[in-house]
């Protein structure tokens, strides 16, 4: 076998292994998104808890005490004011029976920002 023989089966072994690798799921490699994030803090019953007051969509025994979240980017401007509402329902509403989750240290600011972005894709 000639050196160039092996030099091109090697070429080819390498630009088989580039195609596979490009056909490789890129969401595993990355990690969960904000929003896959968020949705388990917002179903976790040690965290957001969401699901003690508000049905949502994919969540199993569901509160009612509160509205469905749903259509959400119809119901608020934007995420900032949908955060504020997260943060803090008593400054919108002193009589509130949402934790203000910000003020009170429920959820950090980061973890605020995922239940964001999975309250928003709603």
């Amino acid at each position: 076998m000639t050196i160039s023989t092996k030099l091109l089966g090697m070429a080819s072994a390498g630009v088989l292994l580039a195609g596979q690798l490009a056909l490789a799921p890129v969401a595993s490699a990355a990690g969960p998104s904000m929003t896959e994030e968020g949705k388990k803090l917002a179903f976790s019953r040690k965290k957001g808890n969401c699901l003690a007051c508000h049905a949502i969509a994919g969540g199993q025994a569901a509160g009612n005490i509160a509205p469905p979240l749903g259509a959400m980017q119809s119901r608020f401007k934007n995420k900032a004011e949908l955060k504020a509402q997260i943060m803090d329902a008593t400054v919108k509403n002193p009589e509130s029976s949402m934790p203000p989750f910000g003020r009170h240290k429920i959820l950090s600011g980061a973890e605020i920002d995922k239940v964001v972005e999975f309250v928003w894709s709603l």
